[in-house]
């Protein structure tokens, strides 16, 4: 039964951090949204920073899954397989729940670089970047370091451009610099997955 108290608390809070905000939660809202009692809570979870972190470790195996499952449904070859992230994101900014990124919000409330919050949004971030290189040298770009990061950075902002617009148009404009930036990126003659 632990586990399933354990279930309920990281299911509630993550629903009610991403709709509201993590300061705009306390601990008595968790137990309240999960129905688990304090004394359960606690052998849990030593503090709701500790919950933060639980979840924003699993949002982001879930997320980089869901985004993995984008790419891997994708239709598209190994040279425009990048942009894979940009259809994933027009899917996703068209579902009535999307309030944003958790890590970049997460960024935002925490504030504190050093907070052990901040350092799980920023590794997802550097995840999705490392994803995206991979996606890059699969398909023969010379500077995909730099390519995976400028992506990631059309991403970001095409997650807060869709939150304040309330559209998937972010996704599609964002789509459409990237496919600009590797259409003019040197790659090798044949991509890496092809050799």
């Amino acid at each position: 039964m632990a586990t399933n108290a354990k279930e309920r608390l990281l299911s509630a809070a993550e629903r009610l951090f991403y709709e509201e905000g993590i300061r705009a939660v306390g601990i008595e809202r968790i137990l309240s949204e999960s129905g688990v009692g304090r004394a359960s809570f606690y052998r849990h979870f030593p503090s709701k920073d500790d919950v933060v972190v639980e979840v924003l470790r699993r949002r982001d195996g879930m997320w980089r899954a869901w985004l993995d499952g984008r790419i891997e449904a994708s239709e598209r070859g190994p040279e425009e397989l990048p942009l894979a992230l940009f259809d994933g994101l027009a899917e996703r900014f068209a579902a009535a729940d999307f309030r944003g990124c958790a890590f970049i919000n997460t960024m935002v409330e925490t504030a504190d670089p050093e907070s052990p919050a901040h350092h799980v949004a920023a590794e997802h971030k550097e995840k999705v970047i490392a994803r995206l290189d991979a996606l890059l040298t699969d398909g023969g770009y010379h500077d995909h370091e730099t390519l995976a990061r400028q992506l990631a950075l059309l991403g970001d902002g095409a997650i807060v451009t869709a939150l304040r617009e309330g559209t998937t148009e972010a996704a599609l404009r964002a789509r459409a610099v990237a496919t600009v930036l590797l259409s003019t990126a040197d790659r090798a003659a044949e991509p890496a997955e092809a050799r």
